[in-house]
């Protein structure tokens, strides 16, 4: 598995339509990114992926995951 280039992700995570958003995902990555595993680092790449609103659900536990790859990164995220 190849690991995502770090500053095409920080720009991603900074460029969001919802400011929560932005402060979140870059503060995760700034601060724990590199603690994750190669798994765990493509799972967050995917949930940087998603759409704004349908990933602040996820954060704000309005949603919930089904995806056993996605909750643990969920879960650290909510945490941050």
């Amino acid at each position: 598995m190849e690991r995502p280039d770090y500053e095409r992700l920080r720009w991603r995570c900074i460029r969001r339509a919802l400011l929560e958003l932005d402060i979140t995902l870059t503060r995760f990555l700034d601060d724990g990114f590199d603690k994750l595993n190669e798994a765990q680092q493509q799972a967050f790449v995917e949930l940087a992926d998603m759409e704004d609103y349908d990933l602040w659900d996820l954060l704000t536990g309005k949603e919930e995951t089904d995806d056993p790859r996605l909750a643990p990164i969920v879960a650290m995220l909510r945490k941050s």
